[in-house]
């Protein structure tokens, strides 16, 4: 193999590694971004559940969220329940707002085991959400 055909099969290589390294970085952007919106709109949701509903009904959502994590084999969520129920026995609305940067940034410094984690408990958020109060047809 000469030294021209060499060179062209590196360059076409450093190529096309290069592709793939930029697809990567956009996609894990628009990872970060998806992830940072639906943060903040879950933040947003249940500010005003929390405003909105009676200590009852946030106790029993909590419950059935919990419960649906659990039933999904997603046992590796103790540390997460555990704080959960912390922030919802604090009266102080500081101490959500805590919890929910401490998770957002414990799931966002992991790899991608750690992001597919996040997004199943904020698919089990959804679900429990639309199961005690399903959208009127």
């Amino acid at each position: 193999m000469s030294t021209d055909s060499k060179n062209n099969e590196w360059d076409s290589l450093w190529g096309e590694y290069s592709k793939s390294l930029e697809n990567w970085k956009s996609l894990f952007e628009q990872i970060q971004n998806a992830s940072n919106d639906m943060q903040t709109k879950f933040n947003q949701v249940w500010e005003k559940a929390s405003a909105e509903s009676s200590p009852e009904t946030i106790k029993d959502f909590t419950e059935n969220w919990q419960k649906s994590m659990t039933d999904a084999g997603m046992n590796s969520f103790k540390d997460f329940t555990e704080n959960w129920q912390k922030s919802m026995t604090d009266v102080n609305t500081s101490a959500f707002k805590q919890f929910a940067d401490n998770w957002q940034k414990a799931l966002s410094s992991s790899g991608l085991e750690q992001m597919n984690a996040y997004g199943e408990m904020m698919k089990k958020f959804a679900e429990t959400w639309n199961i005690m109060w399903p959208k009127s047809q």
